[in-house]
């Protein structure tokens, strides 16, 4: 109770200015905001190297086998595309057209290597175990 009194007594008494400082106030500094490092894609492209990166890949919820790349490049790496004989009328067809290339060599891997490791018999000769170690080749 008594500060509800002490507070209402200063309420009444007529506030008397604030001094008026004798300097300036200085002002306040903005802190350094620190500079973005660069991208990869920014060094590359400063080093005069060509650039490539997936930046995301999407896939269908239904099916897995149907999905979508989204590709970053810069232009050193068109040029490079274009040198070495890949056309076409805008950047993303001809890094389209690499990028299936690209796909491409890599079945083609994978079905040799998959052919490599699986022999088959040659097409027309049938063999067949008639026992005591012996087998008919016809």
């Amino acid at each position: 109770m008594f500060n509800l009194f002490k507070n209402r007594i200063k309420k009444d008494k007529p506030q008397e200015p604030d001094p008026v400082p004798s300097t300036p106030p200085k002002p306040k500094r903005q802190p350094k905001q620190p500079k973005p490092k660069p991208t990869a894609k920014e060094l590359a492209t400063k080093k005069g190297q060509p650039y490539i990166s997936v930046l995301a890949m999407e896939l269908s919820p239904d099916n897995i086998g149907i999905g979508a790349f989204e590709l970053d490049w810069n232009e050193i790496f068109i040029a490079k595309l274009l040198n070495a004989g890949y056309k076409g009328t805008s950047e993303e067809e001809i890094v389209d057209q690499w990028f299936t290339d690209i796909c491409r060599n890599v079945v083609m891997e994978t079905y040799e290597q998959y052919e490599a490791n699986s022999p088959r018999p040659v097409s027309g000769v049938q063999r067949k175990d008639i026992g005591d170690g012996r087998t008919e080749v016809s």
